[in-house]
């Protein structure tokens, strides 16, 4: 549809890709860690960044997903940087383990893309006991974020380069339970909605990104916060939903990259 082929003050339309937005910048020299790296979104801004010259750190929960895909563009760009490391959001201990084994690398982070999501899930309770697509969408990566930013500061001073952190959204957040985030109803099974539970979360992320970005400029630190709807895209983030399941829906298919 001639719409979605419309061009923004940017110059890109909708319709543009990764590769088109990014020609002609160089990334060498800066690395950058994928949430959710192994398909979808994630996998698309992984190959794109290593196409670019940036060292990527795949974080994944299937090790053996993220390797193929590691592979796949290793063929596609054979001096691409890429390590895949297992990152599984909806357990704390598994966050804490990958920040750990991060900061032992000794690798830098320029910039931190919080991608990995689920998305309208049965009602379900991460092993911490908390609703899933919070548990995964927003605390798994607030305690990431929180864990590797002295390293993203270090990383900043060292190199005077501004570090990014970006945390993808949704158009999603406006669907919302009515009172916003239902801080004392996160576990209640009984008045679960799994559209407005991810509208929840990803209301988090906006709040997080923004908060996130006060605090860093009150401090005067080299590095932005942001939160982004990344467009109708059809990918397995809507496995679990009948109705928006990209690949039976054919008005996603006429519509959604």
């Amino acid at each position: 549809m001639w719409i979605f082929g419309w061009r923004g003050p940017s110059g890109f339309s909708a319709r543009s890709t990764a590769e088109e937005v990014t020609q002609g910048i160089d990334g060498t020299g800066l690395t950058a860690i994928v949430t959710g790296a192994s398909s979808g979104i994630g996998m698309e801004t992984a190959r794109v960044l290593a196409l670019r010259g940036v060292h990527v750190v795949m974080a994944v929960r299937n090790v053996d997903a993220g390797r193929s895909v590691k592979e796949a563009i290793l063929k596609e760009r054979p001096s691409a940087k890429i390590d895949v490391m297992e990152l599984d959001l909806i357990s704390m201990a598994s966050v804490w383990k990958f920040a750990s084994d991060y900061q032992s690398s000794a690798l830098p982070l320029n910039l931190l893309i919080n991608n990995a999501g689920v998305m309208a899930c049965p009602f379900m309770l991460s092993p911490d006991n908390i609703e899933l697509q919070f548990a995964t969408n927003h605390i798994g990566h607030f305690l990431l974020t929180n864990l590797l930013l002295e390293t993203m500061k270090k990383t900043s001073q060292e190199s005077n380069r501004e570090g990014r952190i970006v945390i993808v959204s949704s158009e999603g957040h406006r669907f919302a339970y009515r009172e916003g985030i239902r801080f004392d109803k996160i576990n209640s099974e009984s008045e679960y909605s799994s559209i407005q539970a991810y509208g929840q979360s990803k209301l988090a992320n906006i709040l997080h990104a923004n908060e996130l970005a006060r605090r860093l400029k009150e401090e005067g630190v080299q590095i932005t916060a942001n939160s982004l709807h990344p467009g109708a895209i059809t990918t397995n983030l809507l496995r679990h939903h009948s109705i928006l399941n990209g690949k039976s829906t054919l008005l996603l298919n006429l519509v959604a990259q």
